[in-house]
């Protein structure tokens, strides 16, 4: 028999999808059987985003000329196994949330600055507030408000491409950046010999090649300097300027992903039959129709690695896109401008926010718990469908992504929280969604600030979160 905190796993996930897909279809309808047919579709289909990101990102998506995959076939029918989640204002609302929580947030591991916010998905409902609309460092979490800017400015299908122009004269070639990080070897060495067929086909076997990274203004450096958190902010890059084979986490960093980049695309060219010649270096892409072109993921699934893995250079790319979408430099402070109006279009509660970076890296940022709250029920409602990669994205306790090693002393809270982590040295923060014992989904946010350690500080987080499923 599956161990208990798989049972807990299935059970979330079922009851948040079911959560989703009451919500989607109060608004959009027509059902069939009971389950609208477009979110039957959409649980039929292959797995992606934060559940298939437990070990390794997920692999690049085909370019958008590949051809479509075919409809999923309808799941068979089968007797339900779990009751459907209540809909707004309908059932009990959990116990007596105060008398939960203010012993487990007076907790020392969570320093003397604290704050809480804890509401019904469903209804936007406020159940609990400590501090709620107090601005705080956020960490990580602000991971949430970054993707959120980027779904709502451009939509789930968007997608980054990298190209490769040639000039007029067939005797250069430039690869040019569109702020991807994402981009690997594979899709390199497939662009290379793109590329390579289109120069043959044109009569040249030797150019000189140049690289674009004019997408990008400002500083490619974040405020906190070199660090193996983060590579260079730049347009072009492989694989987030990683000099190892790890996919997540922190791991050495290139000094200059673009030129490593431009070099290795010189090397597959040769190896795909056209010479470079000179050093590869950087220049302006040449007007006219790209030879070739790579593009990233779908943007819901780029969201979902953001969040699954807190990948840093996907979260600066996210708010850059949301600038250069709004038409705002793509930098530090075009992307914060860029992002805080996205937000301020979706109607949430912006006093004393400050979105520094996209990441969290930086300690200047500002969010306020009853922002990421309100942000996580916007993201189940069904007026906004385009957020919906933020809930799914979001890691599972016990089992994917930030929060695979969490939870242990907290085992309630295995497979039924799904959360952003937040971590910077004094300060830790958790935000994201829980689902209780009578099926109701509940989003939270705890900040902490001038936390003594994370040894400390995470599980009591974890103690918090776990509490709201109204679970032993």
């Amino acid at each position: 028999m599956p161990e208990p905190r798989v049972w807990q796993l299935t059970a979330g996930s079922a009851v948040l999808g079911l959560a989703l897909a009451a919500a989607a279809a109060t608004a959009a309808g027509p059902w069939d059987g009971g389950q609208r047919t477009a979110e039957r579709a959409r649980a039929a289909a292959p797995a992606t985003g934060g559940e298939r990101h437990p070990g390794r990102a997920p692999a690049p998506a085909a370019a958008p000329s590949a051809p479509p995959r075919p409809e999923p076939a309808p799941a068979p029918s089968a007797p339900g196994v779990l009751a459907a989640v209540s809909g707004p204002g309908d059932g009990p609302l959990p116990g007596d949330l105060p008398r939960t929580l203010v012993p487990l947030l007076a907790d020392p591991g969570l320093g003397t600055a604290r704050t809480a916010s804890v509401v019904d998905a469903a209804t936007g409902r406020q159940l609990y507030g400590e501090g709620a609309g107090t601005p705080m460092t956020p960490a990580s979490t602000v991971k949430i408000a970054t993707a959120a800017a980027a779904l709502s400015a451009l939509g789930t299908d968007h997608r980054i491409a990298t190209t490769v122009t040639a000039a007029p004269d067939g005797k250069a070639v430039t690869l040019t950046g569109g702020g991807d990080p994402t981009l690997d070897e594979t899709r390199l060495k497939a662009l290379a010999g793109d590329t390579a067929r289109a120069l043959k086909k044109r009569g040249h076997t030797s150019v000189r090649l140049a690289y674009d990274t004019g997408l990008y203004r400002g500083p490619a450096l974040h405020p906190i300097g070199p660090n193996e958190n983060l590579a260079p902010v730049t347009a072009l890059m492989t694989r987030g300027g990683r000099l190892d084979d790890s996919t997540a986490g922190p791991a050495p960093r290139s000094g200059d992903p673009a030129r490593d980049t431009a070099t290795a695309f010189a090397a597959l060219l040769a190896d795909a039959g056209v010479e470079v010649t000179g050093t590869p270096a950087p220049g302006r892409t040449p007007k006219g129709a790209p030879l070739a072109r790579t593009s990233s993921a779908p943007l819901a699934d780029l969201v979902e690695r953001t969040l699954t893995h807190s990948d840093n250079d996907l979260a600066e790319a996210l708010a850059r896109q949301t600038a250069l979408a709004r038409e705002q430099p793509a930098s530090f402070a075009g992307a914060e401008k860029a992002v805080r109006a996205e937000l301020g279009r979706l109607a949430l509660p912006l006093n004393g926010a400050r979105f520094a970076d996209g990441s969290g890296l930086d300690r200047r940022g500002r969010v306020s718990a009853l922002l990421l709250t309100t942000l996580l029920s916007r993201a189940a409602d069904a007026a906004h469908p385009e957020l919906r990669p933020i809930l799914t994205g979001l890691p599972v306790g016990g089992f994917t992504g930030t929060l695979a090693a969490r939870y242990a002393q907290a085992p309630a809270g295995a497979g039924l929280v799904r959360a952003k982590t937040g971590t910077l040295t004094g300060v830790n923060t958790l935000a994201g969604t829980v689902v209780t014992a009578d099926g109701r989904l509940l989003a939270f946010a705890f900040l902490a600030g001038r936390t003594p350690s994370p040894d400390l500080a995470q599980p009591a987080l974890d103690r918090l979160s776990a509490a709201l499923t109204g679970q032993k």
